[in-house]
């Protein structure tokens, strides 16, 4: 798992950023992205196309939207795959799809590794990603080098697809988290509190969360932390989640709140900005509200 030719599918917010890390760390990337020039902006070896990756690395690392992406590209790989190759889904994926993957490419010697990550756009930039692994543990192991260049936590969670629940598991608490505080930070801001006030007391209390201690911080200044995940695909990772827990038999009776929050935020026309902004889509049907006076719409 040492060898310093990789392959990489999916350059884009998260692939890009991970993929630049490991050519800083003297890793040469094959990389793949249907974008035009992401392979060379993030420092790959571009290559013409997945089965071009598939042929010429080993170890193939994914970053894709979702199951439906990662198939066909799956599809791909396995068409031009060898024994004793691996594979790395970094996607936010269905885990029922991933271990049917699983299953599939090793017929053919090939292991499949799935590896949620958390921690954002920032964290990929720094390389303090946690990554939730799932599938045979051996070879999860020995993809440590692999992985240190762009994670600073690394954790075993089972067999093929544990990694893919916890990311849902994980996605589902954040869009929960976001979207609540949003709707509180725009309550807070209507009835005249000092914000910075309101989130030193929730930091100090029982509603403390990941949004009110990293994201309404920033936010409340004007700030957004562009570049993260976007409100449509927050949404998409809800629906995973939902799909998920259907499919373990537990009822979901939590998923409406961000459902329709980020849902209203797509409404709106922020559905392709930052899943932070759905703070001002609550804002403009509360009467325009802003958390800073001075952003006007916050649309840019």
């Amino acid at each position: 798992m040492s060898s310093k030719l990789l392959g990489f599918v999916g350059l884009g917010n998260m692939g890009g950023r991970i993929t630049r890390r490991l050519v800083n760390a003297g890793y040469t990337v094959l990389g793949y992205d249907s974008a035009p020039g992401r392979a060379e902006h993030c420092g790959a070896k571009p290559a013409g196309s997945v089965a071009e990756v598939a042929k010429g690395a080993d170890t193939i690392l994914l970053s894709l939207p979702d199951s439906t992406v990662v198939e066909p590209v799956a599809e791909e790989i396995f068409q031009n795959t060898k024994a004793g190759q691996v594979v790395v889904d970094l996607s936010t994926a269905a885990p029922s799809s991933t271990m049917h993957l699983a299953a599939r490419f090793a017929e053919r010697g090939v292991t499949y590794i799935d590896a949620g990550i958390s921690g954002g756009a920032a964290a990929a930039e720094k390389g303090t990603l946690t990554l939730m692994v799932g599938g045979d543990k051996a070879t999860a192991d020995g993809l440590k080098d692999v992985f240190a260049p762009f994670s600073t936590k690394v954790v075993y969670m089972g067999a093929s697809g544990a990694g893919h629940t916890t990311k849902l598991l994980n996605n589902f608490l954040n869009a929960v988290s976001l979207s609540a505080t949003a709707e509180v930070m725009v309550a807070g801001k209507k009835a005249g509190l000092d914000l910075h006030l309101l989130l030193d007391v929730l930091n100090s209390s029982s509603g403390v969360n990941f949004a009110t201690l990293n994201r309404f911080p920033k936010i409340v200044d004007g700030d957004y932390l562009e570049g993260g995940l976007t409100g449509k695909l927050m949404t998409k990772d809800v629906v995973l989640y939902v799909d998920c827990l259907h499919q373990l038999g537990v009822t979901s009776l939590n998923a409406a709140g961000p459902m329709a929050c980020f849902g209203l935020g797509t409404a709106l026309g922020y559905g392709d900005q930052i899943s932070n902004r759905v703070v001002d889509a609550i804002g403009d049907v509360s009467g325009g509200i802003r958390l800073q006076s001075s952003t006007g719409k916050g649309k840019k």
